[in-house]
């Protein structure tokens, strides 16, 4: 029996971004309640930030000073003596400057070091973290909702104990940040499944497989509108096999973005949270030490449903379809269930797509040598200027600064467009 431990802070779900931004933290809450309301939480160590004091949350461990600071004495009140550093940092409508900000970057942060800690210990088998998996951020700059990257901060940690990392994402968008800050290292390969074309944040193509020493240590599976649960898994069960038999990680990071889910209102796959859920499943079938986190997911009551499903299959407890009694069940009507129909959205992903993709992946990790110096000093430096997503990203930005009221690849969806019965 795995032993498994969740982190909570129930302060998580007071924090706003805007008023009508997409990303709610109250989805954590919803999530925890629903756990609740199953009976769950009893067959994990639940923790919160009062229970782990002694964690230390240095965010500088990844992000610079000077990025760290401004984050600790922003606020929506001085906003504007920071102009400068708005624009540095990429503070805008996406990543918003908010009351509690920083507070909200530590608690989303110790989670996921908390998660590493009990891992690199022993303590655990797999460690829980919804409030995390924030994986665009950059070393000095927000993107894409996320300010800090509490994923680079967990797999440092776990970089102490174990010799070699696996990060898996399955949000709709590509786990750029993640994959930047590990391009070079040997010790950390990043596997992400994300749509991939005229989408933020455009980055993540086939050919970007890493640099230096960690040529072949970046796995992209670039996919199209509206991929299914059989074709995603056609795909993903073969590669994550791939990536087993040849990085032989010691350790698995899951980021389980929910956005990926049919019905999200930023999305455009058409995944149940069956199809969702079974990718954590096989994951946990090689019986690896796991972090799971969680990361975007935008229809709030989809975010939870999966969320819920997937901690029971983490504890080998197949949930009940019917939702019990809980205080956000009105969010579920009329069905009340987990498990929801799909859309009848066409699949642009053809069978000939995916095998060329897969075996070009396959034919990569061939390449890969599990050998890494344990003791190796990790370097989380910037992607260097010739990389790909470097240079997408100065072409973003000249487009954006072109034409600023036409972002190319942003997150957030037209103010209005936004309904509060959106958020549901």
């Amino acid at each position: 029996m795995s032993k498994v431990v969740y982190y909570y802070d129930s302060e998580i779900g007071t924090y706003q971004y805007t008023l009508l931004h997409p990303m709610r933290p109250h989805r954590m809450k919803m999530t925890d309640t629903m756990l609740r309301a199953y009976g769950i939480l009893d067959k994990m160590t639940v923790l919160n930030a009062s229970k782990c004091s002694d964690i230390k949350v240095d965010l500088t461990a990844f992000h610079t000073d000077d990025y760290v600071d401004f984050l600790k004495n922003v606020t929506p009140e001085n906003c504007n003596t920071f102009s400068d550093q708005l624009q540095r940092f990429n503070i805008g409508d996406d990543c918003p400057v908010f009351d509690g900000l920083y507070d909200f970057c530590v608690l989303c942060a110790r989670g996921s070091l908390v998660g590493a800690s009990w891992l690199n210990h022993g303590e655990a088998d797999i460690a829980i973290n919804w409030s995390g998996g924030l994986h665009h951020s950059k070393k000095s700059e927000a993107s894409g909702f996320c300010y800090i990257n509490d994923i680079v901060l967990g797999i440092l940690e776990l970089l102490k104990q174990f010799p070699r990392v696996l990060y898996v994402d399955i949000d709709i968008h590509h786990g750029d940040g993640v994959e930047e800050a590990f391009y070079t290292s040997n010790r950390v390969m990043t596997c992400s499944l994300h749509k991939y074309g005229e989408y933020f944040p455009g980055t993540g193509a086939l050919g970007d497989i890493g640099i230096d020493r960690g040529k072949y240590y970046a796995v992209n599976v670039p996919l199209n509108d509206g991929i299914d649960d059989e074709s995603y898994s056609a795909i993903f069960q073969p590669v994550i096999n791939g990536i087993m038999e040849n990085f032989k990680p010691s350790v698995v990071v899951v980021q389980c973005g929910a956005d990926s889910i049919s019905g999200d209102r930023l999305g455009c796959f058409n995944l149940s949270v069956r199809g969702h859920s079974a990718c954590v499943e096989y994951i946990k079938k090689f019986r690896l030490p796991m972090l799971v986190l969680g990361g975007g997911g935008y229809t709030l009551r989809n975010v939870a449903r999966a969320w819920t499903y997937e901690t029971g299959l983490l504890l080998n407890q197949e949930l009940p379809n019917e939702i019990p009694e809980n205080d956000y069940l009105e969010y579920f009507c009329p069905e009340y269930k987990i498990h929801m129909p799909t859309s009848n959205m066409e699949n642009m992903n053809t069978k000939e797509h995916l095998a060329k993709v897969k075996n070009q992946l396959l034919d990569n990790l061939k390449h890969v040598i599990p050998v890494a110096p344990f003791g190796e000093i990790l370097s989380t430096r910037q992607v260097p200027p010739g990389h790909l997503a470097f240079s997408r990203r100065n072409e973003m930005q000249a487009a954006e600064d072109a034409s600023p009221d036409k972002r190319l690849f942003s997150l957030t969806v037209g103010k209005e467009r936004a309904k509060a019965t959106e958020f549901k």
